[in-house]
C-alpha cells in the first residue's frame, strides 16, 4: 500500500466535508420530513385520495431537478459554485412556501416542483470534489451520504411528532427555514472554492459519449428509482404487515439506519484505503437486488421488514458515497460540474419516476409487484456495473483553502 493513501485529511478538507454535508442534510431533512406523513395527510385534502397523485407529489421535485441539474452544474463551472448554490436554495425556499399554503394536492405538486428547481446537488458535489484530494474524496462523499441517511432517520422520528404539533403546513414552513440556515453555511462556513478551468464547447458531448460516466449515470437512476418506489409502499407495509402505527415507524427506521452505518463505514475504508472500489461497489448493487427479492418473498412481519430495510440502507449508503466519488475522478477537470449535473439529472429522473412508477404499479400489482420490478432493475444494473473499470487514486496536494 502506498504512503499517499495514508495521508490524513487536512483541516480544510474536514471543514469542507462537514459543511457541505450539512448543506445536503438541511435541504434533505425538509424533503424527507414529508415522507412518513404525507400519504396519510393527503387523504384530508382535495385530490389526495388518488395514490398516483400522492406518488407524484412525493416525487415531483425530481422532475425539475432532472430538467435543471445539468444547467446548474454547467453554470457552476462558469459562474462559480457558491453563487449557483445560493440561487438554488432561494428557489427551494419559494417552493416550500407555496407547498405550505397549498389547499389541495395539485398546489402541493406545484410547490414540490419549484422545490426541485433549486437543483444544487451537482454544484455542491462538484464543490466537494474541488476542495478534496482523490484519496479522500470517497470519504467526503461518505460524509455527505451519511448525513443524508442520518437526517432520513431523524425525519422518521420527528415527522409524526411535528405533524401532530404544526401540521403539514408547518412542516413545509420548517423546510424553508432550514434552507435559510443552509444559505448561511454556504456564505460563512464552506471554504473558498478554487478557480475552475473554463470548459470547452465539446465538453458536454464528450461526457455523453463516455461509456464509464453513462454507466454510473444509469446506476444512480436505478438506485433512486428503487429508493423512491420503495417509500411509496414501505409505510403501508409497516402498518399492514408489521402492525406498527405510523407514529411508531421510527422504531424501525432509526435502528436500521444506525446499524447500516456499522457495516457501511468499514466498506468505505476497504474501498478507499485498499483500492477495492469495484468489488465493494458491485457487492452493494448485488445486495440491493437481494433486498428487493427478499421483500418479495419474505416480508410478512415486522422483523423481516426491518431486516431487509437495514440491508437496504447498507447498500444505499455505500452506493451514495462511491458513485459521485467515481464520477468526480474520471470527469474532465474543466467540466466536472457538468458531468455531475448529468449524473444528478439521472438521479432526479429516478426520484421522479420512482414516485410515479411506485404509485402506479402499487395501485395495480401491490407491494409484491413493486419489489419484484425493483429487483429485476437492480440485476440489470449489476450486469452493467460488472463491465466498469475503477478509477486510479491520485495523490495530489489539497486545493482546499481555509
Amino acid at each position: 500500500m502506498s504512503q499517499p493513501l495514508r495521508d490524513p485529511m487536512t483541516p480544510a478538507e474536514r471543514r469542507a466535508g462537514i459543511s457541505l454535508a450539512s448543506i445536503f442534510a438541511l435541504r434533505m431533512l425538509g424533503l424527507f420530513l414529508i415522507l412518513p406523513v404525507f400519504a396519510v395527510h393527503a387523504r384530508t385534502i382535495p385530490g389526495g385520495d388518488n395514490l398516483t397523485l400522492v406518488g407524484l407529489a412525493i416525487g415531483a421535485y425530481g422532475a425539475t431537478q432532472a430538467l435543471l441539474q445539468i444547467a446548474f452544474g454547467a453554470a457552476s463551472d462558469r459562474f462559480g459554485r457558491k453563487p449557483v448554490i445560493l440561487f438554488g436554495l432561494v428557489l427551494f425556499v419559494l417552493g416550500s412556501a407555496i407547498a405550505a399554503m397549498a389547499g389541495d394536492i395539485y398546489m402541493v405538486i406545484v410547490g414540490r416542483v419549484l422545490q426541485g428547481a433549486g437543483a444544487i446537488s451537482a454544484a455542491v458535489t462538484a464543490l466537494a470534489a474541488d476542495l478534496t484530494r482523490d484519496q479522500h474524496r470517497t470519504k467526503v462523499m461518505a460524509m455527505i451520504g451519511s448525513s443524508i441517511g442520518l437526517v432520513f432517520a431523524a425525519s422518521m422520528v420527528a415527522a409524526p411528532l411535528l405533524y401532530s404539533v404544526i401540521g403539514m403546513s408547518g412542516i413545509f414552513w420548517l423546510t424553508a427555514v432550514l434552507a435559510f440556515v443552509a444559505m448561511g453555511v454556504v456564505v460563512w462556513v464552506v471554504p473558498a472554492a478554487p478557480p475552475v478551468p473554463r470548459a470547452n464547447a465539446g465538453s458536454f458531448m464528450d461526457i455523453l459519449r463516455d461509456g464509464q460516466l453513462m454507466r454510473l449515470n444509469f446506476g444512480v437512476f436505478a438506485l433512486h428509482l428503487i429508493q423512491t418506489t420503495m417509500w411509496v409502499m414501505v409505510p403501508a407495509a409497516l402498518v399492514a404487515h408489521g402492525g406498527l402505527a405510523l407514529a411508531e415507524h421510527w422504531k424501525v427506521y432509526l435502528p436500521a439506519v444506525l446499524l447500516s452505518f456499522v457495516v457501511m463505514v468499514p466498506a468505505i475504508i476497504i474501498a478507499e484505503r485498499h483500492n477495492r472500489l469495484k468489488p465493494v461497489f458491485n457487492g452493494a448493487v448485488l445486495l440491493l437486488a437481494i433486498v428487493q427479492f427478499g421483500l418479495y418473498f419474505w416480508s410478512d412481519g415486522l422483523l423481516s421488514i426491518a431486516f431487509w430495510l437495514t440491508l437496504f440502507f447498507v447498500a444505499f449508503n455505500v452506493l451514495e458515497a462511491t458513485q459521485p466519488s467515481w464520477i468526480s475522478r474520471i470527469a474532465p477537470p474543466a467540466a466536472k460540474g457538468t458531468a455531475l449535473g448529468v449524473y444528478n439529472t439521472l438521479q432526479s429522473i429516478g426520484l421522479f419516476a420512482g414516485g410515479l412508477f411506485g404509485g402506479w404499479l402499487g395501485q395495480r400489482l401491490g407491494a409484491g409487484g413493486v419489489s419484484l420490478a425493483c429487483g429485476v432493475l437492480a440485476l440489470i444494473w449489476l450486469a452493467v456495473s460488472l463491465s466498469m473499470t475503477p478509477p486510479p487514486v491520485r495523490a495530489v496536494p489539497s486545493p482546499a483553502r481555509g
